[in-house]
């Protein structure tokens, strides 16, 4: 199973975008889906699969961001 957090795009050249994870920048190839810069997206392989609405992206960054607090309680 492969789980994947959510990422906007904050700049798109060519057929790479640049996708901010809060705060740390990636890049990823936009050749399989047109996307805009300001998207929210899912990388897989380097590539963009899936394009999110911004309420579903921002309810499951907060998801991750509570189950790493989570995690971090436990150790």
């Amino acid at each position: 199973m492969c789980l994947a957090i959510p990422g906007k795009i904050v700049k798109i050249e060519g057929k790479t975008a640049e996708i901010d994870y809060s705060g740390e920048k990636r890049t990823a190839n936009t050749s399989l889906i047109e996307v805009n810069k300001g998207d929210y997206v899912i990388v897989n392989a380097g590539f963009i699969m899936e394009k999110l609405n911004k309420e579903q992206a921002e309810q499951a960054i907060k998801e991750w961001e509570n189950a790493g607090r989570e995690d971090e309680r436990n150790r």
